[in-house]
């Protein structure tokens, strides 16, 4: 059983992962949409980054919750705090799927989790990785309150890295 807890916003479920988000994630990965996160990537290398972030949570108690409308039960995408031999710091990242993009749902779930991983898992930092033409998730990370830290370690030397500040 998963360690993964389960956020409320006012519009949101961020929920652990399912067997039954594997086609959309898989789906997303699969496109041009997945570009900024080092993607298209096939079933064979989806798989695998679907379970690192399920794994997450048993190794490092965070990872990747799922973003569902509260109404609908509807999934939008995921949030996750990453961590590992892809992450030199711990990551909030954000994916949502097409039909979610542009009405505050990424912002609505990553300010859930960055709150939790501050206040509940006690983090010391949190930084986001940003390829440097992902306009939207430069300005997501912004509006979350996150600086340009050019100093920060990072494993692709292209990357933006922003960091969060604590509550």
């Amino acid at each position: 059983m998963s360690r993964a807890p389960t956020l409320e916003t006012e519009r949101l479920i961020l929920r652990p992962m399912t067997m039954a988000d594997w086609p959309a994630y898989k789906a997303l990965w699969e496109t041009e949409r997945s570009v900024h996160m080092g993607g298209p990537a096939g079933p064979d290398e989806s798989w695998g980054y679907f379970c690192s972030d399920a794994a997450m949570w048993d190794l490092f108690g965070h990872g990747a919750l799922m973003i569902d409308d509260r109404t609908t039960g509807e999934c939008y995408g995921q949030v996750a705090i990453n961590h590992g031999p892809w992450f030199p710091e711990k990551e909030l990242g954000w994916m949502v799927y097409p039909e979610a993009e542009g009405k505050g749902l990424a912002y609505e779930a990553a300010k859930a989790l960055l709150d939790w991983g501050y206040q509940v898992a006690k983090l010391d930092t949190l930084v986001s990785y940003i390829d440097p033409e992902n306009a939207r998730s430069i300005a997501l990370a912004k509006k979350l309150g996150a600086a340009l830290d050019n100093t920060a370690p990072r494993q692709d030397p292209e990357d933006l890295v922003f960091r969060h500040p604590k509550p």
